[in-house]
């Protein structure tokens, strides 16, 4: 019997462990959200310097027709600037990690691209391309293949020479070896850079926006900001963050489907 009752409460625990962690990040959202609106009334903070939870939310009701239009035009421009990092990333991470003379010649290229501040791209854009989509997709994409790229080619790169010596031994040759088993073990690196992508693509996406675009919501952001309608500049802020979020979680999910062989249990 007291066997039972041991196992029984074990169970519950185990379930309420497991539900508390779920329950975790919407927990922590209640009380961010608790914490920012008590600190707006308690120092009563103007609503056009920080506004409330409340106070955001009702600008999410109000303005809910233009900041979908402004959402949905942010949301496909990063996902194709995006998928342009993927594919772009995904082939020069394969060519440089191939290679380690070009692992050796391209990374500093690399690393130096990558300090450029990539606002400093959006005037030139401008400039080739015009004000629109087009300067915001490629801003996506300049701020997000870097990840893609260093990690790829640092998955290849670090090869054990004892698997490869083995692998060239049983008749493999090297594009054997780079295809069959340098890629499927560069799958966790890739993964874990398309997390890292996707968040910067919307940065790069809504940075254009707020400067060479007459929509998409860098641009509500700007207008609304312009006009001192900061409950509506800070409900664009919560739709960009909803999306990245929801996206980075599709990718962890296919992370953990993906490359479950990678990670414990």
């Amino acid at each position: 019997m007291t066997l039972c009752v041991g196992t029984i409460k074990a169970f519950f625990m185990t379930v309420n462990s497991k539900l508390i962690e779920r329950l975790a990040p919407w927990i922590a959202v209640v009380v961010l959200v608790m914490i920012w609106e008590v600190t707006v009334r308690l120092f009563n903070v103007p609503s056009f310097i920080f506004p409330g939870a409340l106070e955001t939310a009702q600008a999410l009701i109000t303005y809910a027709g233009p900041i979908g239009q402004h959402s949905w035009q942010t949301f496909w421009t990063t996902l194709i600037g995006f998928g342009l990092g993927v594919a772009v990333g995904l082939v020069l991470g394969f060519i440089i990690g191939s290679s380690r003379f070009l692992y050796n010649a391209c990374y500093p290229l690399l690393v130096g691209f990558n300090a450029i501040p990539k606002v400093a791209f959006v005037p030139i854009l401008v400039v080739w391309f015009g004000i629109g989509s087009v300067p915001a997709i490629l801003t996506a994409f300049l701020i997000c293949f870097f990840p893609i790229v260093v990690n790829v080619a640092t998955g290849l790169a670090t090869l054990e020479p004892e698997m490869e010596d083995v692998l060239r031994v049983l008749g493999a040759r090297r594009m054997d070896v780079l295809l069959k088993v340098g890629l499927p073990r560069s799958l966790p690196y890739f993964f874990a850079s398309l997390k890292i992508a996707i968040t910067l693509a919307f940065v790069g996406t809504v940075v254009s926006e707020t400067v060479a675009s007459n929509q998409g919501i860098g641009y509500l952001m700007m207008s609304a900001g312009s006009q001192m309608r900061m409950g509506l500049v800070f409900a664009g802020l919560l739709v960009i963050s909803a999306m990245a979020m929801v996206m980075y979680e599709l990718f962890a999910q296919l992370e953990k489907r993906m490359t479950a062989w990678a990670h414990r249990s």
